[in-house]
């Protein structure tokens, strides 16, 4: 059965209006999606809203191209809610198995909700011009590389620069639908129980090769219906994340500082493999640090919870020698795209310098915090080298007590510093993680 076009009291066409407008004036899906989901009360309602605001965006290069095809000029900034509406319908006939007529009619009318009922008929004609002129237009796009390829052509050059022979796999990756990943805690339960409880609660899974408490759902479900979740047997994770904790050779009594711990899904996971490690938990974000602490108190961990910018190491936390530290930092979120599909939009190639410098601030700051003979794990979940591997190198070459401790594993790609995991490989999102060691004095 495909999604079906429906009349609802919410209308899910609106909100996903409102949604896709919040990310064009500058805003993330994580930071939109739940208001708007918590308007709509019926499931299937929340579903239809939910595909049409992630597949606009990542379908959004190529919606663009198509929208700009089709009109004769462009809207005005403050009708960002009727171009939404243009892309939501554009969307629903190239993607969803929507009848033609419900999906023009509903989305159009939608415009007449908003408070704008000039832009009805604007709409109903863009979108019966695109039924017209469809195949067209799509055969149009194949010379048009981010049309095509559906990402932006900065993002695509990084692509062939990494992969050169391999690129369109790994853009093809970026544009892919993820699996909803969860992270087992075997503090309770094995995977094979958890396994078995799924399956006795009618929810079919797969164990995620080499990642030890990592399982895919083969359908995605209300985070609330998973079995035991409330009582802390699983958590939601992509198994490329849950590969941290395995790298940092935890042991009892160790002092472990998470640096950037937002929104709490690594800290968690490295309190239930080593519970008897002392864990700092830091961010800089007050309101994200909540994550954290709601994150911990539903699986019953305790860490010490610190609000603190660690580019710029003050108060408390920066007293302590660190055992081992996880240096997971901000980054431009290129590997996970598919998760995160809104990024191809929010991202540019000009943030990219500013985030490697931040990301080399947090390196010089908080590495006098590892004792001698430390640990720090970094990671992103970024693909670009110049976030990873030349990031590491530059650190390297100009902090004498510092030495790549290399990782040896089945997943990613060995690079002149660290691993690289490519987006999709092994089912995983793309990530990189590179371990430093400090010369004991």
């Amino acid at each position: 059965m495909g999604i079906q076009a429906r009349v609802s009291s919410t209308n899910p066409r609106i909100e996903a209006a409102r949604v896709v407008q919040g990310v064009l004036a500058g805003r993330s899906l994580t930071e939109l999606m739940p208001d708007h989901l918590a308007k709509l009360d019926d499931s299937r309602d929340r579903g239809l809203m939910q595909e049409i605001s992630y597949g606009v965006m990542r379908a959004y290069p190529r919606l663009r191209v198509l929208a700009g095809c089709l009109m004769s000029k462009p809207l005005k900034s403050k009708d960002r809610d009727i171009e939404a509406l243009i892309l939501i319908g554009l969307y629903q006939l190239l993607y969803l198995r929507v009848a033609e007529h419900a999906a023009v009619h509903e989305t159009a009318g939608a415009a007449k909700r908003l408070g704008k009922g000039w832009a009805v008929g604007l709409i109903n004609g863009v979108l019966r011009n695109f039924l017209r002129r469809r195949e067209g237009l799509l055969e149009s796009l194949a010379s048009d590389p981010e049309a095509h390829y559906a990402l932006p052509e900065w993002l695509l050059s990084a692509l062939r620069s990494q992969w050169p022979t391999t690129w369109r796999e790994r853009a093809e990756a970026l544009n892919g639908h993820p699996p909803m990943s969860l992270r087992v805690n075997r503090r309770i339960n094995s995977r094979d129980e958890y396994l078995a409880l799924l399956a006795a609660n009618g929810m079919a899974a797969r164990p995620i090769p080499l990642v030890d408490e990592g399982l895919n759902l083969e359908k995605a479900v209300d985070v609330e219906s998973l079995p035991g979740f409330r009582e802390g047997r699983v958590s939601v994770q992509d198994g490329a994340a849950q590969l941290a904790a395995g790298l940092l050779g935890l042991a009892a009594g160790q002092q472990v500082l998470d640096a950037c711990a937002a929104p709490g899904g690594k800290s968690c996971h490295l309190l239930e493999s080593a519970p008897e490690v002392e864990l700092t938990a830091l961010d800089l974000d007050p309101l994200r640090l909540e994550k954290v602490r709601d994150n911990l108190a539903r699986l019953q961990l305790r860490a010490k919870v610190l609000q603190g910018d660690a580019a710029d190491p003050h108060g408390e936390w920066r007293k302590g020698g660190y055992d081992r530290i996880l240096l997971d930092v901000p980054c431009s979120a290129t590997g996970v795209i598919r998760r995160h599909p809104d990024v191809k939009y929010l991202r540019r190639e000009s943030d990219i310098a500013g985030l490697v410098e931040l990301q080399a601030r947090i390196l010089r700051a908080v590495w006098p915090c590892l004792k001698p003979g430390g640990i720090m794990l970094y990671a992103t979940c970024s693909i670009l080298p110049q976030e990873n591997e030349r990031q590491l190198q530059v650190f390297l070459a100009s902090q004498a007590d510092a030495l790549e401790q290399p990782i040896e594993a089945q997943w990613g790609e060995a690079r002149a510093v660290g691993r690289q995991i490519a987006p999709g490989a092994g089912g995983l999102d793309g990530f990189y993680y590179a371990r430093l060691v400090k010369r004991p004095r």
